[in-house]
């Protein structure tokens, strides 16, 4: 997207540039990374950036005028609605298709998550790649937002997740967090904040209070700073803990699990711009809708589970929860970044806000960009390939 830079990335790059980068990862964090790493990062031009944090901006102004209470009575089961205090959420995640439209590159929402992403790990990864990669341009490019550096970027995150706690009566909670694909991220959160990594079968219970076990101690847990994702309790029934997510616990959340349903995917119907394709809850689409534009979503999952990109009358028909899904307008993603292969690769950015706690309002924070050949954006698809993964994208200043 500026020529000159990605010229100059791609003559300067060494394969032993990446292959150090990768041996950075594990010898950082104890393993290698769960998922491919892209050999590049994306280089955005001042003027897509603009286009992008103005989008950015008019769908926040939306999202804060929603009532969000009139959401969670309408989209969450009331069997789940926890009975203490949600609050707001602490974290966005605005996910963005870079499409080719009239001759420009334009930015497409996909979809948004009020749930916390690889905030650790892309510190980690942006800064790595000005380790190893002499070819980057030295100036004129930021990956963090808001005036943010390192060191103010950290401050803001330990504040945000450990509170007025100390760090051990903080937890990182998640299922099996050995065995989750991003799990390069606990481990790069459990170092910056010295919290503990816990799963849910670890958690012990009295009456209202939690707590977990470390060296033969119990000790108790007043803040969790939630990575729990509810589709995937609903995939392990045989999941045995002592406590459930909405229970009444005497807990702070970062975020409350409440907000997994209210500030997802299943408000899209509800957001009206320009860089957001259309889309409708399927009990509500229209009679002549050409499908074959479409794609169909479940408004509660993640990492790309249950999307189908081309549906029929009779896979609709087949639902038996119709008002767990919509229809999005399918979009076209530019293979815009060229590459030291023969086949360029497609982008999808995501933009992640916090909260400040001073203002009341999301902030973003850093980027994390991934990248693919095929039509499926996602860093466990065509792995085989070459050029794509996980990566982030620099700013032109």
């Amino acid at each position: 997207m500026i020529k000159d830079v990605r010229e100059a990335f791609n003559a300067g790059f060494k394969n032993q540039y990446y292959l150090n980068l990768l041996q950075d990862v594990e010898t950082r964090f104890g393993e290698p990374c769960p998922f491919r790493i892209s050999e590049t990062p994306v280089f955005i031009s001042k003027a897509l950036g603009e286009k992008i944090f103005s989008a950015c901006d008019a769908i926040l102004t939306q999202i804060e005028a929603l009532d969000f209470e009139e959401i969670r009575q309408r989209f969450m089961p009331k069997f789940l609605q926890s009975p203490s205090p949600i609050g707001m959420p602490h974290f966005l995640a605005m996910d963005f298709g870079l499409c080719e439209e009239e001759g420009e590159i334009v930015p497409r929402l996909i979809e948004l998550q009020a749930f916390p992403s690889l905030f650790y790990y892309q510190n980690f990864l942006g800064n790595a790649l000005y380790r190893h990669y002499p070819s980057l341009p030295e100036k004129g490019f930021h990956f963090y937002f808001s005036g943010l550096d390192e060191s103010s970027y950290l401050r803001e995150m330990k504040e945000l997740i450990l509170g007025e706690h100390q760090p051990e009566n903080v937890i990182l909670l998640e299922i099996q967090p050995e065995r989750q694909k991003t799990r390069i991220d606990f481990w790069a959160t459990r170092e910056a904040l010295g919290i503990e990594v816990v799963c849910c079968t670890k958690i012990l219970r009295e009456d209202n209070k939690l707590y977990y076990e470390k060296d033969g101690k119990k000790i108790p847990i007043h803040r969790i700073y939630n990575r729990v994702i509810y589709d995937e309790i609903q995939r392990l029934p045989e999941l045995q803990t002592t406590f459930n997510l909405f229970d009444n616990l005497e807990v702070e959340w970062v975020t409350h699990p409440d907000w997994f349903f209210i500030l997802s995917k299943c408000i899209l119907p509800l957001l009206r711009h320009e860089s957001i394709p259309p889309s409708y809850y399927l009990p509500e689409m229209p009679d002549d809708l050409d499908l074959s534009k479409y794609v169909l979503k479940p408004l509660f999952s993640f990492a790309g589970s249950g999307i189908q990109l081309n549906p029929t009358a009779g896979d609709i028909e087949a639902l038996p929860d119709k008002h767990n899904y919509l229809l999005q307008r399918k979009v076209t993603y530019a293979p815009l970044i060229k590459t030291r292969t023969d086949k360029n690769s497609k982008v999808e950015l995501r933009i992640l806000y916090i909260r400040n706690g001073a203002k009341g309002r999301f902030k973003p924070v850093i980027n994390l960009t991934r990248m693919a050949k095929g039509e499926l954006i996602n860093v466990s698809h065509l792995t085989d390939e070459k050029w794509i993964g996980s990566s982030i994208s620099l700013f032109e200043d």
